[in-house]
């Protein structure tokens, strides 16, 4: 098999010009245009007509080498990716091929990240030599049911109503997205009316918003976990009575109370509840420090024992003092159980190398997340196979149990793996999930259908802001660009949500994934063929039509390092690395 023809990819796009004082939104808005900016595609790339359409795919002529033994030339990696080949049977069909089984391909492809793009637009804002910002990066031309109608860097984006949407139309006009300010004045802003909702609160600000009543609290929940794993190699902690009894001998809801940010919550499971099939199989143990210390009575241990708790001295948005969670793990740990735990704080980038070489002994706190919202994307990597040696042995039963989770889309299967996992790892105890930190957003009460999506994407085109044509949205920061396919910046991602959409979407309050573009992506036996079926006559901004080919080329120039069209923010395309598990064509050093 030949390997697809390589071509050389420009620089990466440089940052973006910040250069606008913040400014407030005016009290009225101006008249929203009638029609969409004129945003043509370029004459020698022209789209196909209806009736003349001619597929493509991707590679043109050969699969991509699935399993590449070794690099094929000094200059290129080994391929590791996941996606073999994608294809256009049809103007309306679309086939993903994978390198193996893949249960989780929907929620891959719900992210922002893989929005559709027009085949014109791509090629006509995207420079394929030369250097600087590209267009794409502030230029959108989506599906979504808003269109971009302005941004004043600095300020903030406008979005306009897209009356030509396929689907609901927005109930508001236009959404301004602004930012800046800190907490207090955030809350400020709502309290008086200049805006209509806002994230980044801070403990003082969320009691603000309790105790007024013209306020409505809509707090995301967290997708993060932090928990207390164990090195199940260790001689004191290999008896799985003793990881029980440390279980149950924690007070995890005092922990969470008075240690984690405002709002978190104790987690029952380790992946989220808002993810389907998460929290499947029991709750976690209850706080019981008698039966605690006849369980390390029962495993030899009943005067304990000594140990080490290691922890990151790098603090994060769910684990903002890990010294301080730390001390009380080892206060409770020798108060309940007469476990003598000594601190070793680390270096973060020395923490997680140890940490996930499987060389640090005792106990190590730790938060993490996943990459997209699957029980697989949690549980996998800590417990599958080639998971990390994190915890000092391996759990072959828990990987055996989340093989047939990767194994059926059937929601009535995955629930019952996934049950089975989960209640293996509660009774195997190689970690203790502690908490999640939620992440408090608010609005004012008059907004009809106010949401907090867990992922960070509220749908705002479905919110009625009382009796006001607009609704403000007042976040943290300025997003660096809006081309997602190249941005992990959470805020340029709810933008997108609102202007761009990708096959799939998640649904507005949960982490389920819902059809968008697609009206259904269905897999073959194997899981190894995913079938896309898009729906008709959906237009994007400039009045192109979606077809296949759009699908392709919009992943297309993302898998391929070497696609001319490779370039876009920093040129890194994060999200499809961390879900499709590498790039074709990619350099030896890993870098695109």
């Amino acid at each position: 098999m030949s390997r697809p023809r390589r071509r050389t990819a420009g620089s990466a796009a440089t940052s973006l010009a910040l250069a606008v004082l913040l400014a407030a939104c005016g009290p009225t808005i101006p008249p929203i245009p009638t029609s969409a900016p004129t945003l043509s595609p370029t004459p020698e790339t022209p789209k196909p007509s209806q009736g003349a359409f001619v597929p493509t795919a991707y590679p043109p002529s050969d699969d991509a080498p699935c399993g590449e033994a070794k690099p094929p030339d000094a200059a290129h990696a080994a391929y590791r990716g996941d996606l073999k080949r994608v294809v256009a049977n049809d103007a309306s069909t679309v086939v993903f091929e994978l390198c193996g089984p893949d249960v989780a391909f929907l929620a891959e492809i719900a992210s922002p990240a893989f929005a559709i793009n027009d085949t014109g637009w791509l090629h006509s804002h995207i420079a394929t030599s030369g250097s600087g910002a590209q267009p794409i990066v502030d230029q959108v031309n989506g599906t979504g049911p808003y269109r971009l109608e302005s941004w004043d860097h600095g300020t903030e984006i406008s979005l306009a109503r897209n009356d030509a949407y396929w689907g609901k139309a927005a109930k508001n006009e236009r959404l301004i997205v602004r930012w800046g300010g800190d907490s207090a004045s955030r809350v400020t802003e709502l309290q008086n009316g200049t805006v209509d909702g806002i994230d980044g609160i801070d403990p003082a600000g969320v009691d603000t918003v309790a105790g007024d009543v013209s306020l409505q609290a809509e707090p995301r929940a967290g997708q993060d976990i932090v928990y207390l794993g164990f090195d199940a190699a260790d001689p004191s902690l290999a008896n799985e009575q003793v990881r029980q009894a440390i279980a149950g001998g924690l007070d995890r809801a005092t922990i969470v109370k008075d240690d984690f940010p405002p709002g978190a919550e104790v987690a029952t499971h380790y992946t989220p509840c808002d993810v389907p099939h998460g929290c499947a199989g029991g709750d976690w143990y209850e706080y019981d420090p008698t039966q605690a210390r006849e369980l390390l009575g029962a495993a030899g241990l009943p005067n304990g024992f000594q140990t080490k708790i290691y922890y990151s001295t790098m603090p994060t948005p769910s684990l903002p003092d890990p010294g301080r969670v730390a001390t009380e793990i080892q206060t409770e740990l020798l108060t309940n159980l007469g476990i003598r735990a000594e601190l070793v704080a680390m270096p973060d980038a020395a923490y997680h190398t140890t940490l996930d070489d499987g060389t640090l002994d005792g106990l190590h706190l730790v938060d993490r997340g996943a990459a997209y919202p699957d029980p697989s994307a949690y549980l996998d990597p800590r417990f599958g196979a080639g998971a990390s040696p994190e915890f000092g042995t391996p759990f072959p039963d828990i990987d055996q149990a989340l093989a047939s989770g990767r194994a059926s889309v059937a929601s009535d299967k995955r629930e019952a793996a996934y049950a089975k996992a989960n209640d293996l790892v509660r009774r195997q105890v190689p970690l203790i999930p502690l908490g999640r930190a939620n992440d408090p957003t608010a609005y004012r009460v008059d907004v009809d259908a106010a949401t907090a999506s867990p992922l960070g994407l509220e749908r705002f085109a479905a919110m009625t802001p009382g009796d006001r044509r607009q609704l403000v949205w007042l976040t943290t920061a300025e997003p660096p660009g809006l081309y997602c396919a190249d941005e992990t910046d959470p805020i340029a991602g709810l933008v997108c949500a609102q202007l761009m959409e990708g096959l799939y979407t998640f649904t507005p309050d949960g982490a389920a994934t819902a059809p968008a573009l697609a009206t259904s992506c269905d897999p073959n036996a194997a899981l190894t063929v995913w079938t896309c079926h898009l729906r008709e006559d959906v237009l994007f901004h400039d009045g192109s039509v979606l077809d296949a080919n759009d699908v392709v080329l919009s992943f297309a120039v993302q898998w391929d390092a070497e696609h001319p069209l490779h370039r876009g923010w920093d040129g890194r395309f994060a999200a499809f690395a961390a879900r499709f598990g590498g790039f074709l064509n990619a350099p030896p050093t890993g870098r695109e």
